[in-house]
């Protein structure tokens, strides 16, 4: 099987042709994927372990196959649990490329570990739990007074702290006699809502802590939290387990539909991956998973759907209704997560099929449905979520930005981690190139060692910002090929493409370079975005909106100035655009930490009308109009300076 072959690798979404007989670590180091390799590829420290997806996925339009790669070794096998074996790993070092293949690499083999940017924003909480801790002293039982342990413990409860009709969860009751005998009748519970015993404890305990935890269709965080100050413990994040079956929310979707067990396979894979969170934050913090009393989950429909083990198929599918709209409160233990023998997760609601609990942490975190002035909130994600208006009504959508603004889908595109290039300048009257990597603390130009390995999604727009105002692109996204510049060149493919970094720069052993390609995938996913603002402005029928607020992970990284040059979302005072970093994740927390606003989330999650865009007459001029950079008919005047500066 001579020639070349397909290779993607997850969840960092790299992917390339590679020649017939490369192994997989040659393939890596050619794409810009770091695997470990502590022992150069001599197969001595097992620490390149892969694991290759088997099947077809139409995402990709590729067969992978256990069958693309030589045959296991027995040296291999001597690294390989045979668990792991059964599961498709491999070792990179030695594993020969000889068909399509899609690899998924492991938290434990990434080199130069990702960086997930969700760190807990401070937060001012009304505290009002759903979890409180009683301590209670109860007489033994006697001859004369044989009463049951659980009838006893609920009648101190009562008589000591005036609580009445509560339940208790069943793995509390199996342990009760052991736990009551312990101290001598003295135990502390945890009590649910007022009315159910979800944890016994023997003697006196005041520490109550839960953990919010936000699903993103790309990464996922854990923000362990003292349930009594609302103060973050500790936190962890990790890629989402689920990029392997798909990118997106609709590849993920198909996977459910096509694959036998592809719904379980996913589910399980989140699983184990907040288990592994849990286990991350809990050693952080002293404690153990036991002492987690409650959790918070946030998540798009799609997210939300796998998470609990639902079909999530009908949301692919027009009229796109979820499964659910309200809230959910489950066992932890029924879902397979660790954590107190009675805890339970709640999720918060849906909005429709394609926005989701996630956007409704948003909404907690900002609370538009209680201002007077105009807010457009967009989560910019690979599912880009937008809310609108204000206390007088909200209207919301969700349009497919794609995985673009976070490196995929771009040739040197790579999530966010060392040697990322995130920030970029362009002098316009040279065209010489600055830029500062993940890192590093100053501008390349300052360092003796840059070692850039490729371009992530904050780097990509302000690369294509620059492009433009530098006159290297025009506005219809074209290449201004009769520039003087040795930057500026045709492409191996005879495309043109633009050398950010050179190869002496690099350590991939090549230039890096933001091609045509590149250029039109931006395209695509800030004309989306753009598309589903102006939409919504148009239904609401306003011309302009008083804020802008840039929500998630990725929005607190990017410039707001570049992002509205390039026309990522319509024109507004840049004094009143703001990014407010992870407020899935903050929503979260605020409903961990406060139950009045999980009602009302349940009640503003109904009042907000969707807006499907794909059935919206105006969807496709729109859309044409919004390809070009910033617009093609829509004025800006708030950048308005740097727009007149643009060669023509």
């Amino acid at each position: 099987m001579a020639g070349t072959h397909r290779v993607i690798f997850q969840p960092s979404g790299s992917r390339g042709e590679i020649q017939d007989g490369k192994t997989l670590r040659e393939a890596a180091q050619e794409l810009g994927v770091d695997i470990e390799s502590i022992c150069g590829g001599k197969l001595t420290c097992g620490k390149c372990k892969v694991q290759i997806h088997q099947g077809f996925f139409e995402k990709y339009g590729i067969e992978s196959s256990m069958e693309h790669l030589n045959p296991l070794t027995e040296d291999e096998m001597k690294h390989l649990k045979k668990g792991e074996i059964e599961e498709g790993y491999r070792l990179a070092c030695v594993s020969e490329v000889h068909g399509d293949l899609l690899v998924f690499v492991p938290e434990e083999s990434r080199g130069g570990g990702q960086i997930v940017r969700k760190a807990a924003a401070d937060l001012d909480i009304k505290i009002v739990p759903s979890i409180r801790n009683y301590y209670v002293e109860m007489p033994k039982p006697t001859l004369d007074d044989p009463e049951g342990d659980l009838e006893r413990l609920l009648a101190g409860l009562n008589e000591q702290h005036n609580l009445e009709g509560l339940g208790v969860d069943y793995m509390v009751l199996r342990g009760l006699p052991d736990i009551l005998r312990q101290e001598d009748w003295k135990a502390t519970v945890s009590v649910w809502q007022g009315r159910e015993i979800i944890r016994a404890l023997p003697g006196f305990h005041e520490r109550r802590v839960g953990l919010a935890i936000d699903i993103g269709t790309t990464t996922v965080v854990g923000y362990l939290t003292d349930l009594e100050t609302g103060k973050v413990i500790a936190v962890d994040s990790m890629m989402n387990p689920q990029v392997p079956y798909g990118e997106d929310v609709m590849a993920r979707i198909t996977y459910a539909q096509t694959q036998e067990g592809g719904l379980k396979k996913m589910h399980d894979a989140i699983i184990d991956g907040l288990n592994r969170i849990i286990g991350n934050v809990t050693e952080e913090a002293g404690i153990t998973p036991e002492d987690i009393l409650e959790m918070v989950v946030v998540g798009n429909t799609c997210m939300h759907h796998i998470f609990l083990n639902i079909n999530p198929e009908a949301v692919g599918l027009s009229p796109f209704p979820p499964a659910v709209h309200r809230s959910v409160d489950v066992k932890a233990r029924d879902l397979g997560l660790k954590a107190a023998p009675g805890a339970y997760v709640h999720v918060l609601p849906n909005e429709a099929g394609f926005v989701g609990a996630d956007n409704m942490g948003v909404v907690v975190a900002v609370e538009p449905e209680k201002k007077d002035e105009v807010y457009l909130i967009i989560d910019i994600g690979t599912n880009g979520e937008i809310v609108l208006g204000n206390k007088d009504r909200l209207l919301s959508t969700s349009c497919a930005t794609g995985p673009a603004f976070e490196g995929a889908q771009i040739k040197h595109g790579m999530r966010a981690a060392p040697g990322a290039i995130e920030r970029v300048s362009i002098d316009p009257k040279t065209l010489e190139v600055k830029y500062k990597v993940i890192g590093k603390t100053d501008w390349h130009t300052h360092l003796q060692e840059v070692n850039a390995r490729g371009i992530c999604g904050s780097g990509i727009i302000e690369a294509v910002a620059e492009m433009f105002k530098a006159g290297i692109i025009k506005k219809n996204g074209a290449f201004n090929m009769e520039l003087d510049t040795d930057r500026l060149r045709k492409g191996e493919d005879g495309t043109p493409e633009f050398v950010l970094a050179w190869k002496n720069e690099t350590s991939i052993g090549r230039d890096i370079t933001v091609t045509l390609k590149d250029i039109r995938a931006m395209q695509l996913a800030k004309g989306a975005l753009y598309t589903g603002c102006k939409i919504l402005m148009k239904r609401y029928g306003v011309e302009e909106v008083d804020h802008v607020i840039l929500a998630g992970a990725f929005g607190s990284y990017i410039d707001k100035e570049a992002s509205l040059v390039i026309g990522m979302f319509p024109d507004c005072d840049l004094e009143k655009v703001r990014a407010i970093g992870n407020a899935a994740g903050d929503g979260a927390r605020i409903a961990l930490l406060n139950t009045e606003k999980r009602e009302e989330a349940n009640v503003t999650a109904r009042k907000i009308k969707y807006i499907e865009l794909t059935v919206d007459p105006e969807f496709q001029t729109e859309f044409m109009y919004a390809m070009h950079f910033p617009h093609m008919k829509d004025q800006f005047p708030h950048v308005q300076d740097i727009l007149d500066k643009i060669p023509e």
